[in-house]
């Protein structure tokens, strides 16, 4: 059967255009429907803005920190505005670059959205068009729980587009956007207050990770409430009002703005179709195998509106796997073990491989755990007292590092090349046997007795 297109593409964010591009180079054509901008949550309304966000709100520290370096004293003003439209210049940057790519691949962009009407036939905007293959790639969108005077609040893509820096912030949940934001913010000089229901932030990660990141926080100024049980919102005269009650009581905490940052988010699979294809989910993501492919045998699906690990290399490499396999007759799939991720907060953090928890419920007693708590050189001179964790999860049967964590200044950097010991499988004598590189926080993870 003769079809428009050799595969075609819904959404043209990281992962769909990643798989796109790999496809075409096996000399596939391919069509990609995408209403909105280029990139997807992470170019767009994620990674590239809150990332440059990030850098924007150290600078205050690094002005003081001169100061024990002897330079003298810098006043600056943060200029919101001029920070907001120098980000978003650069997003329209990174737009123009994926066009170009798409364009030298030939993959035709059509933007509309895009709906099935059977497993090989889709509505486009006014074009219906057919595909042998298919491939979604929607993203997630943040979720808006059922919490009274929820619509008083704005949620975490909202965050990029306040048209003035709110002085009071009140920050919604623990998770690591919301960290992210809480951080952020403070940095940029808001002051945050930050609610969340358990006693630490970062479910899932490591607890020394958690409890190190979260004192870190505190340190840095932002207010903390946990282990809250009822909260609501309300809008007053003078802004919004959020009443938290926790096991200790209640308290009304009044801001010029509260956000969602982080509390989750769900698949964009509504008004996909997927009903007239009956493509299965669960709670809204899309069931895919180990190839990525959904119960229906020429419909796939990738990256965030699946019920894999949400993050932006992932849906990547995913695409990209499934291009090769598919296209390019060189099958292979993707390997979730010990992929590497990192939480900007200040202090930064990063991880790989097992938690403690982890690794403890897999292996029992037969773990040996190595933890260096220090503060770096750098805070010296400026007689600050922001520390550094670094720990390493070790099988005590076979030698081998399970996991790596770390909280503080360039950890990201540093577990990003840890990441690839630890995928390899190096034993803590591999660790040991590393010279170190001094005088640097990294070398730490090679001496650690």
């Amino acid at each position: 059967m003769s079809y428009d297109f050799d595969l075609f593409v819904i959404g043209g964010g990281s992962g769909g255009i990643a798989t796109a591009r790999r496809a075409a180079e096996y000399g596939a054509k391919v069509g990609v429907a995408e209403y909105s901008r280029l990139g997807g949550t992470c170019v767009n309304r994620g990674c590239i803005p809150k990332k440059l966000m990030v850098y924007a709100s150290h600078f205050p520290e690094l002005f003081t920190d001169a100061e024990g370096y002897g330079w003298s004293a810098v006043e600056s003003q943060l200029d919101w505005s001029k920070m907001v439209t120098g980000i978003d210049n650069e997003l329209v940057r990174l737009n123009g670059i994926y066009q170009t790519m798409l364009d030298k691949s030939k993959v035709e962009v059509i933007r509309e959205r895009a709906k099935f009407i059977d497993h090989h036939t889709l509505q486009v905007g006014e074009r219906t068009i057919t595909a042998d293959k298919i491939l979604i790639a929607v993203g997630g969108h943040p979720v808006r729980p059922d919490i009274p005077g929820i619509e008083h609040a704005i949620v975490s893509d909202d965050m990029f587009d306040l048209p003035t820096q709110p002085k009071k912030m009140v920050i919604l949940g623990a998770g690591y956007i919301g960290c992210e934001f809480a951080c952020i913010m403070n940095g940029l000089g808001t002051e945050v207050t930050q609610i969340i229901r358990p006693d630490l932030i970062l479910r899932s990660f490591d607890r020394d990770l958690r409890s190190a990141v979260q004192e870190g926080m505190i340190h840095h100024g932002i207010k903390i409430i946990n282990n809250s049980i009822d909260i609501s919102i309300a809008k007053t005269d003078n802004g919004v009002s959020v009443t938290v009650t926790t096991k200790d009581g209640q308290q009304t905490i009044l801001a010029d703005a509260v956000s969602l940052a982080a509390l989750g988010r769900q698949p964009n699979t509504a008004n996909l179709g997927l009903e007239n294809v009956d493509v299965k989910t669960h709670n809204g993501a899309i069931l895919v195998d180990m190839n990525s492919q959904t119960n229906v045998e020429n419909i796939y699906a990738v990256g965030d509106c699946t019920d894999e690990i949400q993050l932006t290399p992932v849906a990547v490499n995913e695409g990209r796997a499934f291009a090769d396999t598919v296209f390019g007759n060189k099958p292979r799939t993707m390997n979730y073990a010990d992929i590497p991720t990192a939480i900007f907060t200040t202090p930064e953090a990063a991880t790989v491989g097992l938690t403690e928890e982890e690794a403890r419920e897999m292996h029992g007693d037969n773990i040996k755990v190595y933890r260096s708590n220090f503060r770096p050189m750098y805070y010296v001179l400026p007689n600050k007292q922001d520390r550094t964790l670094m720990k390493l999860v070790v099988d005590t049967k076979t030698d081998r590092v399970l996991g790596a964590h770390m909280v503080g200044d360039h950890a990201a950097e540093i577990i990003q090349g840890i990441a690839i010991a630890v995928k390899m499988g190096a034993t803590k004598a591999d660790f040991d046997a590393t010279v170190g590189i001094h005088p640097s926080s990294a070398e730490e993870f090679v001496t650690m007795r």
